[in-house]
């Protein structure tokens, strides 16, 4: 038997009927972009996570880009984010010609450390970038203290926390604007590319429908120099179904999370994700610290089984951020993660079976 790090196939048996009728209708009527889906999702999409507005995008990295821009992040601002992110978070700020500036994260639950932020506040900080990674929250309590202490802008990268909550709040309204991410792995994912922002702004989300569409509000009249970030129809129509299924989805997840934790508390040598009492942790990813790392992995797939590692290298050791001046050893936590976290087979449909296959082939790798 294989275990798939991800298996879109198996979602399909629920979804292929009514995703098509949808295209069908969108080809019939020949309205491929910012129609009917795009409007209807927009509103189901901001409405299912208590935000007043949602700008569907084309992606999760135009999100991070609008959401920092939007909130008039430019030149000269810096903007402190966590180091092991994917790199899309830095990108959205790289792409305003702010600076990211780093900051090393929590042992626990790999999200920013929320006590090393004020040390790396400067003259020139407009904003904190939080993540909500793996699908579990930061700890937005105290940043937010720091944030209206130093008075910055909050941004989120929501990209992998899709009906989070954090103290019974929905993340995405800890902020100014937060990006999203449908990426087709995701736990509400297109069937290409997709993303967006939300937001309780109404100047900000006027801001961001003319930015991706040219900085135009009507057509052939444009406000400013924007960009082609729009979603197309049958992106939108796949999230809009997709929509009816994401919270019994987003529950299987934790019951996987759940049986993955149980079956793997007497493995001493792994740490099973920690999640904190205030969150509401989404599982994106089932990511656990173990030691051999690289030799468990071939282990698993000798088995037939697959995993993967979010994320291999710190955004200040990558190429793209060398010129930042951080070396190796600016950030021990995240580096030491690197070399320790391992990310499990993780959707709604992954059986009991397949769980307990993986769980044994990891206690058999130890013994």
């Amino acid at each position: 038997m294989q275990v798939p790090f991800i298996d879109l196939k198996a979602q399909l048996p629920e979804i292929r009927k009514n995703i098509e009728s949808r295209f069908s209708e969108i080809i019939t009527n020949t309205a491929f972009i910012s129609g009917r889906n795009v409007a209807e999702f927009e509103k189901r999409f901001a409405r299912m996570h208590n935000c007043r507005y949602t700008v569907a995008l084309a992606s999760g990295t135009a999100g991070n880009h609008l959401a920092a821009q939007c909130c008039g992040i430019g030149s000269g601002d810096e903007v402190i984010m966590p180091v092991n992110t994917f790199i899309a978070t830095a990108e959205g700020i790289s792409y305003t010609d702010a600076k990211p500036v780093f900051v090393d994260v929590d042992e626990k639950t790999c999200n920013i450390d929320a006590g090393l932020i004020e040390d790396a506040i400067t003259p020139a900080t407009r904003a904190i970038n939080v993540v909500h990674l793996y699908g579990q929250p930061a700890a937005m309590q105290k940043i937010d203290e720091i944030a209206s202490k130093h008075r910055l802008l909050v941004l989120e990268d929501a990209a992998q926390a899709h009906l989070a909550s954090y103290r019974d709040t929905k993340v995405g309204n800890f902020s100014k604007a937060a990006a999203w991410s449908f990426y087709p792995g995701k736990n509400l994912g297109t069937w290409g590319e997709g993303g967006a922002i939300t937001t309780n702004d109404e100047a900000i989300y006027n801001d961001a429908k003319k930015y991706r569409d040219h900085g135009s509000g009507q057509k052939y009249y444009h406000d400013m120099i924007g960009y082609n970030y729009r979603m197309s129809e049958f992106q939108a129509a796949v999230l809009n179904v997709k929509l009816d299924f994401i919270e019994r989805w987003t529950e299987q997840r934790r019951n996987n999370a759940r049986l993955y934790t149980e079956l793997l508390k007497d493995v001493d040598e792994v740490i099973t994700p920690y999640e904190a009492d205030e969150c509401y942790h989404v599982y994106h990813l089932y990511v656990v610290r173990a030691p051999e790392r690289n030799r468990l992995q071939s282990y698993l797939k000798d088995k037939g089984i697959a995993s993967g590692i979010h994320y291999p290298l710190p955004l200040h050791l990558t190429g793209a951020y060398k010129h930042l001046g951080y070396e190796k050893g600016s950030f021990p936590v995240a580096e030491k993660l690197a070399e320790e976290i391992v990310s499990l087979p993780m959707y709604p449909e992954l059986t009991k079976e397949k769980i307990e296959m993986v769980c044994e082939a990891i206690r058999s790798f130890y013994r």
